[in-house]
């Protein structure tokens, strides 16, 4: 297929305003990058959403296309790990934010960022996960890397309706955890359920206030709110369990103590999916492809849209509407 000309959903901040929408583009208008892929798939985050309204700084650049996933066919290659005709994936490392991402026909990226497909997936599977499921899936692999097991204990997930939590909730449960979500959506309880929760709990479960230390109650958790459930969920953390975060819904401010480190072992584990060393990214997407692959991964697909239906779906993410995955096809043919 020819690529010299292509559509790319495009956001731009200029002397005209804030704007985003359809553009027929060049290669030679995309970042610059070692391998051309025919992007087939993207997906839709909450990132993704601020980032074509202009309610969230999320681009550091302009012009910029938007979309921080993408998963397709390598058309061209400079890098001899990748031929054209392979299927590939790209999810965070900057696109959407400072490199042109995945909502084009068309995307340019660095090799070193490019993941070859999972065998066993398929390119809409892996934008099911895409970054959600992705930093999901590195949480669990750096708990485990530091101890973590299912002996300690159920593993708490915070924000568990969201899009990093629901699928933690898949994943932790396929990985052998007992999995407690964490919500503030009871309407939402029994398909948390369905995808694999032992227990569905309501955001009060974690007070405002907690003391320096609470009774145990969990083995370690993955907090995607920060504030105060993630102070509890310190204080109430088993001992030698791990805290993942990785979010800041409620709140980006940690008032703690020192009593959960000290006395307990309890280890606060960051989680930065953006800048993952390559070998990591690796380890994550073979673990999601096997031992960890949620059973319930396509109930988490909620909805699949066509390329030319995007604009349409940011309002509903920014109203807090959204629920479960929407997964977008880029190619016509995908």
């Amino acid at each position: 297929m020819q690529c010299d000309r292509f559509d790319a959903f495009r956001i731009h901040s200029d002397a005209s305003g804030y704007r985003a929408g359809f553009e027929h583009i060049g290669l030679d208008d995309l970042t610059p990058g070692n391998v051309t892929v025919r992007v087939a798939w993207s997906s839709v985050n909450y990132k993704d959403a601020l980032a074509a309204t202009g309610r969230g700084k999320i681009l550091r650049r302009f012009p910029l296309v938007g979309g921080i996933d993408l998963a397709g066919h390598v058309v061209d290659s400079s890098d001899a790990r990748y031929r054209s005709g392979d299927a590939v994936l790209v999810t965070g490392c900057g696109l959407g934010e400072t490199r042109d991402g995945g909502y084009a026909e068309f995307a340019r990226v660095a090799a070193d960022d490019v993941i070859a497909l999972p065998a066993g997936m398929t390119l809409r599977e892996t934008m099911i996960l895409g970054t959600a499921g992705f930093t999901a899936g590195l949480a669990l692999l750096r708990m485990q890397q530091n101890g973590q097991h299912a002996g300690l204990g159920p593993l708490a997930i915070t924000g568990a309706s969201g899009g990093v939590g629901m699928l933690a909730v898949a994943i932790f449960a396929r990985a052998g955890y007992s999995v407690h979500a964490i919500s503030g959506k009871p309407e939402h309880a029994d398909f948390l359920r369905q995808i694999g929760a032992t227990e569905v709990l309501p955001r009060t479960t974690l007070p405002a206030q907690s003391r320096a230390l609470e009774s145990v109650r969990f083995g370690g958790a993955l907090d995607t709110v920060g504030g105060p459930a993630l102070a509890t969920l310190l204080a109430c953390c088993a001992p030698y369990g791990n805290v993942a975060c990785c979010g800041l819904v409620a709140s980006a401010a940690l008032d703690s103590t020192v009593m959960p480190f000290i006395l307990r072992g309890v280890s606060l584990l960051g989680i930065a999916s953006t800048d993952t060393p390559h070998a990591q990214r690796m380890a994550v997407w073979q673990h999601l492809a096997s031992d960890w692959r949620p059973h319930a991964l396509e109930t988490v697909a909620t909805r699949a849209i066509d390329f030319a239906q995007l604009p349409g779906v940011f309002a509903g993410y920014l109203a807090g509407q959204a629920f479960g995955r929407t997964v977008v096809r880029v190619a016509g043919d995908a």
